[in-house]
């Protein structure tokens, strides 16, 4: 075999140990995080400085969004579907004692009722003189973890995830279906429904499913849309995050139809991995009039370039369907990266953003949270917003900010009744008329 022949072989074949290698350990020690350099929000990638709102909006603003498409999330290869049909299936106006409505919706994504589909739990105040604001957000396990109310209908199939599941080869332990109400802590509907709010919720793996064949999975919007498998789609092919993100804005295409909910003060949330799917919905559908980002992490709020805690190599090596392929180049590499996550967080500006960390979560990386939340200020302030307004981290369970605000809760990876509490004031602030 000649040189010029063999060479091309070569780098493919050590392309493909690099992709495979095991990555880097994490770090979880603050004096060992290496030195990093971010990328300014306000200079554009040709090296112009971004003087006001007009010109962010204008031109660094879609110059962001391009990158975190094609590098980090893969692109959304589509808006609301022309077909999309809602149908309300179940409505119970004497929910919860008699304090609220529950409303059960399928979206159907093609318009027909064997094609994929989505659905939508509702819970709304009742009593109320105007249409209330609504916390929308995905789950993790089924409309029927949420609460425990015996007339959600259950998920189907019931799909528990877990390490396994991410690797079909695998041999698939025998689980039992989360029970009713499982996850009610992590949604605190009563409490969201005694403040004056709706509260909506649909489960991501009608979305897509959670696992690495979840994008071809039959059913799945990603199947739908012919974005292939984790591995044979296109490098900057959307992956379950983009999936995920994409069905948070049809749930508002939903709400935006329906005059007794208020889609003009829609609050998405998300908690952990559906935290960082609900950071790019919002980055990118301006009609989310507001985010909370609840322990996001890596690929969520932190920044990747700390690498502190998981790593872009440790999650894209666990979660290979969940970024684009293209974020795989930043694997133990992320000094390369042309954006970071301060740089997402910046395009919600100048609509609120609430980011929350947990001390026993290092994880997610608390400091690193922080510090995306205080470098996307810079934006808020050609919007005459006030960010943080601290230069040091807060102390434990000690909420700082303004229009961008943040807390470090005493606990673990959770979202508990602490968290919502500090939700529901920030939108009392920024969403009541």
């Amino acid at each position: 075999m000649t040189p010029r022949l063999y060479l091309p072989l070569l780098a493919g074949w050590l392309a493909s140990v690099a992709a495979s290698a095991a990555p880097a350990p994490a770090i979880t020690d603050e004096s060992k995080v290496p030195p990093y350099t971010l990328p300014d929000p306000l200079v554009t990638t040709a090296g112009s400085p971004v003087r006001d709102a007009a010109a962010w909006r204008a031109q660094r603003r879609p110059e962001l969004l391009e990158l975190f498409a094609r590098e980090v999330y893969g692109r959304t290869p589509s808006g609301r579907p022309a077909a999309l049909r809602a149908e309300v299936t179940s409505v119970d106006r004497l929910a919860l004692d008699g304090k609220a409505t529950r409303k059960e919706v399928t979206l159907w994504f093609t318009g027909k009722t064997d094609g994929p589909r989505m659905h939508l739990l509702i819970y709304q105040p009742n009593g109320l003189k105007s249409p209330p604001p609504v916390f929308l957000g995905l789950n993790f396990f089924g409309n029927h973890t949420v609460h425990a109310d015996h007339a959600i209908t259950l998920a189907q199939p019931h799909v528990v995830y877990d390490a396994a599941r991410y690797r079909p080869a695998d041999p698939q332990p025998q689980k039992k279906p989360p029970q009713r109400g499982a996850h009610a802590d992590k949604w605190q509907v009563e409490a969201v429904i005694a403040r004056g709010y709706a509260t909506a919720t649909a489960w991501c793996n009608d979305l897509a499913p959670d696992r690495a064949d979840g994008l071809a999975a039959p059913g799945s919007v990603s199947e739908m849309l012919g974005t292939g498998g984790a591995e044979l789609r296109a490098g900057d092919a959307w992956g379950a995050m983009g999936v995920w993100a994409w069905g948070l804005s049809r749930a508002l295409d939903y709400l935006e139809t329906d005059p007794e909910l208020d889609a003009q003060r829609v609050a998405v949330h998300g908690f952990s991995r559906l935290g960082k799917a609900a950071d790019w919905a919002a980055a990118q559908d301006e009609r989310f009039a507001m985010l909370i980002s609840n322990e996001s992490g890596c690929g969520g709020a932190a920044l990747s370039k700390r690498i502190y805690g998981e790593t872009v190599g440790i999650i894209n090596s666990k979660f290979p369907h969940w970024f684009a392929k293209n974020f795989r180049r930043y694997d133990d590499n992320e000094a390369a990266l042309l954006v970071d996550q301060h740089e997402l967080l910046a395009l919600i500006a100048p609509r609120p953003l609430y980011v929350a960390s947990a001390e026993g979560d290092q994880w997610s990386d608390p400091r690193g949270e922080f510090l995306s939340a205080q470098a996307a200020e810079p934006v808020y302030s050609l919007f005459g917003k006030k960010g943080l307004g601290v230069t040091a981290m807060p102390p434990l369970d000690t909420p700082v900010g303004d229009t961008i605000r943040y807390h470090n809760r005493t606990g673990k990876h959770d979202m508990t009744a602490y968290d919502w509490a500090q939700y529901l004031d920030f939108a009392d602030r920024h969403l009541r008329r």
